[in-house]
């Protein structure tokens, strides 16, 4: 079993590396591997709906996102992590899951995610909303923690002063270990929920115009 962790800061060993380490901790003390990808440092440029993804199966821009896509095909879980920037997560994360949701074909449902947020002050609980609403609309189940999964710190050091934060981010690890041997119990005594086809609605009707 894996989890795909992803840092989204442009602070390689920040704030959020502090979080997402801590993470690590409670899914190591279970059993489960990790990758760690730094991402926050790159240029990944945003979603441009040209739909070539329908016919090449990936993204059309070759870069970091299906890179990424392979890896997230292959875990069982997704963990990613950002800065608070004006009460929303890093640009360059937002562009990135972006493009690794929507262009990616495989399977997602019952992959288990989860996010966390580092801020200074506030701001935390607007960003975990906005990175929870990929797992969500994929079917994948969001593992939670003992509050929402949030680490306060300016630096590195001061977020390792954040107790509380640090016990949230370990049983985050511990409750998604848990969760992911669950769903794979299940997947093999159950089976997964049986797909129902796509139904598409567009909030529009004829003589609108």
């Amino acid at each position: 079993m894996k989890v795909l962790l992803i840092n989204g800061s442009p602070k390689r060993s920040g704030c959020v590396d502090v979080a997402l380490r801590e993470v690590e901790k409670g899914l190591h003390a279970n059993g489960v591997g990790t990758e760690m990808i730094w991402i926050g440092g790159g240029a990944v440029r945003g979603c441009i709906a040209c739909g070539a993804c329908e016919r090449l199966g990936k993204c059309v821009y070759d870069d970091a996102v299906n890179e990424i896509a392979e890896k997230f095909r292959d875990a069982d879980g997704l963990v990613v992590g950002s800065p608070v920037y004006y009460g929303s997560p890093n640009g360059t994360l937002i562009s990135l899951l972006d493009r690794l949701f929507y262009s990616t074909p495989f399977d997602k449902r019952m992959k288990v995610g989860a996010s966390v947020v580092s801020c200074r002050r506030g701001g935390n609980t607007a960003s975990f909303d906005v990175l929870n609403k990929y797992f969500t609309i994929s079917e994948m189940p969001l593992a939670s923690s003992c509050y929402w999964n949030q680490i306060h710190g300016n630096t590195a050091q001061e977020a390792l002063a954040d107790k509380e934060g640090l016990r949230i981010m370990r049983t985050l690890g511990n409750n998604m270990a848990f969760l992911i041997k669950a769903i794979a119990l299940g997947r093999e005594q159950v089976g997964l929920p049986e797909a129902e086809p796509p139904a598409w609605t567009n909030f529009y009707k004829p003589g609108q115009e």
